[in-house]
């Protein structure tokens, strides 16, 4: 799997919850996955439309030129991780509008979700 690329998970270096979610997924991925904070991120890949979408949820950019944002970009990096099955279940409807609507509850409060959050992503299973 060296030299094959990988793909890349814009996430918010703002945001607290948003660094220790892909601390907690980088300690699961082998490597599968590059991580950066979108403002790190040059152009291209990076364009103004997609920085402003990266301000209000995670995006993963695959290889393949296709971009995953929200819960869909959540379950695909869960999928790859060992949680496949599950992952598969919660993209098909009524389920993903679930994951959807969830997402964006926790996004619009990420930033006071931190702290309780925190403990629960630094455990050690």
């Amino acid at each position: 799997q060296t030299g094959e690329p990988k793909p890349l998970i814009l996430w918010d270096g703002a945001c607290g919850l948003c660094f220790e979610s892909v601390l907690w997924l980088k300690k699961r991925d082998e490597d599968q996955f590059i991580a950066s904070p979108f403002q790190a991120v040059p152009e291209p890949p990076m364009t103004p439309a997609l920085a402003r979408a990266c301000e209000d949820a995670v995006h993963i950019l695959q290889p393949n030129g296709e971009t995953l944002r929200a819960g869909k970009a959540v379950l695909f990096a869960l999928g790859r991780i060992g949680y496949s099955k599950s992952a598969r279940i919660l993209r098909t409807p009524p389920f993903i509008w679930l994951v959807e609507i969830g997402y964006r509850l926790v996004a619009q409060n990420r930033h006071r979700l931190t702290r309780w959050i925190r403990p629960i992503l630094r455990r050690t299973n």
